[in-house]
Parts: C-alpha cells; sequence; structure tokens
C-alpha cells in the first residue's frame, strides 16, 4: 500500500504564505513526478505545479512567481511554498505522485486526501 499524506493548509489573508507539505510511505519503488493540483468550488482539478525526479518544475501560468515547488527524494516528500496568497488560490490542495511500487510495477498515479487551503480577502 501506498499512503500520500499531505499537511500544511489553512486560512490565510491575503498576500500571506503557506507552506504545504506531502509524505509517500508505504512499498515505493521509485517515485518520477511529484505534483501538487488543486480544485475550486464548481471548477475541474488543475495542475497547480509539478516536479520531476531530476527537479524540472512546471508552473501553472497562474502560480508563476509566487510558488515554488520542491521535493527531498531521501524522505519521499514534496513541498509547495505558496505567497503572495490571492483569494483565487482558494481552493482544496491535492498532492500526486506517479511511482512504481515493485521492480516491476508499472508506474501510475497516486492521490493524497487534499487539504483546504483558503485566502481571505
Amino acid at each position: 500500500q501506498v499512503q500520500l499524506v499531505e499537511s500544511g493548509g489553512g486560512l490565510v489573508q491575503a498576500g500571506g504564505s503557506l507552506r504545504l507539505s506531502c509524505a509517500a510511505s508505504g512499498r515505493i519503488f521509485s517515485i518520477n513526478a511529484m505534483g501538487w493540483y488543486r480544485q475550486a468550488p464548481g471548477k475541474q482539478r488543475e495542475l497547480v505545479a509539478a516536479i520531476t525526479s531530476g527537479g524540472s518544475t512546471n508552473y501553472a501560468d497562474s502560480v508563476k512567481g509566487r510558488f515554488t515547488i520542491s521535493r527531498d527524494n531521501a524522505k519521499n516528500t514534496v513541498y509547495l511554498q505558496m505567497s503572495s496568497l490571492k483569494p483565487e488560490d482558494t481552493a482544496v490542495y491535492y498532492c500526486n505522485a506517479d511511482l512504481k511500487s515493485g521492480t516491476w510495477s508499472r508506474s501510475r498515479d497516486y492521490w493524497g486526501q487534499g487539504t483546504q487551503v483558503t485566502v481571505s480577502s
């Protein structure tokens, strides 16, 4: 079994900062990309940021320059540092990992349970 456990969400005023963490645990052979998605009420889930095992990153245009994704491969953990937060960043944030659980396993996506981020104006 593989688990992704997120932490760090909460309520913050516009202009503030939050740091999300997501730790993967369980039967893990290797982790490829890790990322953060978000889903606001009535909207589709969207990619916020992603990072490969080699450290290459990709960001949604709406968060470029404000959010920074990073990972600690030794801890199987990915982080999202969010700064200059806006009310439109309010959403449930989900951690995602593309990983293999065994030598001969195919890689597949795993998801965390989600953490609420609310930005007040």
